[in-house]
């Protein structure tokens, strides 16, 4: 079986990974612009741990460095795309993402849902906010 590799193991002299942005193949470039790499998010969906519209889910070990008002997001099930996503997606701070995350745990309905979808589908066709400022992805949390 062919395999695309979208990322690749390069390293800086003292042995540790190169950022995400010098290390990200031309096909991985061309996966995030598409944001063709969250289609296997799709199966979570179908299994029902998640849903199409929710805050997207984070890593593990994020969880403890929450406050009370960011751990509110998990009220909701995670989703594929979100009130953050569509207002920056990987362009926000940390602080802007829980926010919004926020705002749509407190605001959730069909017509939010709905709006969100219709924009999720409007910035991936202008390949808007794909990226962070400076950077491939968005900078680790440690907290606020």
């Amino acid at each position: 079986m062919f395999k695309f590799k979208t990322m690749n193991d390069k390293r800086a002299a003292d042995g540790n990974l190169l950022s995400d942005k010098e290390r990200l193949t031309r096909v991985g470039k061309f996966i995030r612009a598409a944001s063709l790499d969250e289609l296997p998010q799709l199966f979570n969906v179908l299994k029902g741990d998640m849903s199409l519209v929710g805050p997207r889910p984070l890593l593990v070990r994020y969880l403890p460095l929450y406050n009370a008002t960011q751990a509110r997001r998990h009220l909701v099930k995670p989703g594929i795309t979100g009130w953050a996503q569509v207002n920056g997606r990987n362009a926000l701070s940390w602080d802007e993402k829980f926010a919004l995350d926020v705002w749509y745990v407190e605001h959730q309905n069909f017509l939010v849902d709905m709006k969100i979808i219709w924009l999720t589908i409007i910035r991936i066709i202008k390949r808007e906010g794909i990226n962070a400022s400076n950077d491939t992805t968005m900078h680790p949390f440690t907290g606020s």
